[in-house]
């Protein structure tokens, strides 16, 4: 079996670097666009800022109608009733009477092509729940535990693995043990992994610890006769609480699927934990997380790994768990899976949102500061571009060159996108006018350029209507003039993309392109009262 693991840096070849290069270069060279076309030809860059301001705009309008219906489907699928549809699902039969209207026809499905031995049907399956930490608080974890224990599903079937770091120190050890023995009595069974460190060849960060955890649950299911097939393997970070039908709604889709093991399965991250005490432009920032992986849900070819999310026990045996030498083994995994099945891994949407906390720390500039590092760390995911390149072309594969091609293609611009869109759009239009102002395309290009901002910038109403509706309950510590705040904060829009998505990623990319591989820095979490 070929190995699917990142090459250590001093092993990568000189192809491997140069696509690990090419990102960042790429993006310099489309942000000096402007201005060099703008020297030789001044109606080209004119043509070319249009060109990217009428393709924007275009996306920004799809992006704000699925934005919406993949909340109105979210919501619909958090009320739906999830063990009555199992039932039907382990019978076959239609017995719900309040069911969705694709519930009839998703058994049909299911009685036509998924047939014994390979069916899987609800009461087979067990969830097994890896709450990852290193030195967060009781405060932080607590929640996250207790989300799971009042989850709306047979605790009996349900295994809790409490994984924390050893760096972590005696004190996430005793919280830990705390609360497993507060809680640890609601499961089928539970227990605490202590990951050791160091670790030779591994990277600090949340793969090491999840693949240790992952290790011993292969032990217990082992131990316990428990088909790994038949085990839903969700990882969570110490913030992470599902919402109670989220293990429902993963049972109906893991059965649902005609092919399990090639498959991972992703819940809707929604940043609402903390949202009322954060800081004005991280909730900013967290609403257009949650928008945005609320229209990536409706577009399962682009949907990946993130954060929390499910796969089946015995494709990460497959897999060999994930990577450890990487700080974003999240979205790396699909990856692995990809390749470790020749293409034929496909990641599933959850429509039902697990819950995580806006970045919030014990002081403002510091919230800020933190804010960047973690969103640096989610752009480190282009370094998933020189993987894919590695195994798909450098290596043998059983993979059409075609779908290769695609999938690498894909990466590559969603990376630029994130990298290049908010400062084009922000300023590129700008740069012909001050380079050759006798101009009267590039005059008129700024004035244009507004004009189509504004009107696509008009989508905000959409992302404040989902805000405004997703919000938690208020805290009782503060006033009514606080939704008020909620509504204002927006004026921080501009301002947080470019800084908190250009910037980010730009410096990612850079590093990346040097060599100077980027470490995993826990993003604090700090919990008000």
């Amino acid at each position: 079996m070929r190995s699917i693991e990142i090459p250590q840096p001093e092993e990568r070849s000189s192809a491997y670097r140069f696509f690990e290069i090419l990102p960042g270069v790429m993006t310099w060279i489309i942000l000096s666009l402007p201005a060099t076309l703008s020297l030789i030809n001044p109606k080209s860059a004119a043509y070319f800022i249009m060109l990217y301001l009428l393709l924007w705009f275009a996306r920004a309008i799809a992006l704000n109608i699925r934005g919406y219906q993949g909340y109105r489907i979210m919501n619909e699928h958090k009320k739906i009733n999830w063990p009555s549809l199992n039932h039907d699902l382990e019978v076959l039969a239609p017995l719900s009477h309040d069911a969705p209207s694709w519930h009839p026809r998703n058994l049909k499905r299911v009685s036509a092509h998924i047939l014994p031995p390979k069916r899987i049907k609800p009461s087979d399956v067990y969830h097994a729940v890896i709450v990852c930490f290193w030195n967060e608080s009781h405060d932080v974890l607590e929640p996250t535990v207790k989300s799971v224990v009042k989850a709306n599903y047979d605790h009996k079937k349900m295994i809790l693995i409490l994984a924390y770091e050893q760096r972590g120190g005696p004190e996430v050890e005793a919280t830990a043990k705390s609360l497993l023995k507060q809680y640890g009595k609601h499961f089928y069974h539970a227990e605490t992994v202590m990951h050791p460190w160091p670790m030779i060849g591994e990277v600090i960060g949340k793969g090491g610890n999840a693949t240790f955890a992952g290790r011993q649950l292969q032990k217990i299911l082992a131990r316990k006769n428990i088909n790994p097939l038949h085990v839903l393997v969700t990882t969570l970070d110490a913030d992470n609480r599902p919402d109670k039908e989220y293990f429902g709604a993963l049972t109906y889709t893991y059965c649902s699927t005609e092919e399990p093991i090639y498959a991972s399965y992703q819940p809707i991250p929604m940043f609402l934990n903390n949202i009322w005490d954060a800081p004005a432009p991280m909730r900013v920032i967290a609403t257009g997380n949650s928008m945005w992986y609320l229209v990536l849900s409706l577009r399962p070819h682009l949907l990946r790994n993130f954060s929390a999310h499910a796969q089946s026990m015995a494709s990460l045996i497959d897999t060999d768990f994930w990577s450890t030498r990487t700080i974003v083994e999240d979205g790396h995994q699909y990856w692995r899976t990809w390749f470790r099945y020749d293409g034929r891994h496909d990641v599933y949407p959850i429509y039902v949102p697990i819950y995580q906390d806006a970045v919030l720390t014990n002081k403002y500039i510091k919230t800020l500061k933190a804010q960047f590092i973690q969103v640096r760390r989610w752009a480190w995911g282009a370094s998933d571009i020189a993987y894919v390149a590695y195994q798909g072309f450098l290596k043998k594969n059983q993979i059409p060159k075609w779908k290769v091609i695609s999938k690498f293609l894909r990466l590559l611009e969603s990376h630029l996108s994130w990298s290049t869109m908010p400062l084009i759009l922000a300023l590129a239009a700008l740069v012909p006018f001050f380079i050759n102002p006798q101009s009267y395309l590039a005059n008129q290009l700024p004035q244009i350029a507004s004009r189509v901002n504004m009107v696509a910038m008009s989508g905000i109403l959409v992302m404040l209507f989902i805000s405004m509706r997703s919000l938690p309950p208020k805290p009782e510590r503060y006033k009514r003039h606080r939704t008020f705040w909620m509504l204002l904060q927006w004026v921080y829009l501009p301002l947080t993309i470019i800084i908190y998505s250009s910037f980010a990623a730009i410096y990612s990319q850079t590093r990346l392109m040097f060599g100077w591989y980027l470490g995993f820095v826990v993003t604090e979490k700090a919990v008000k009262k």
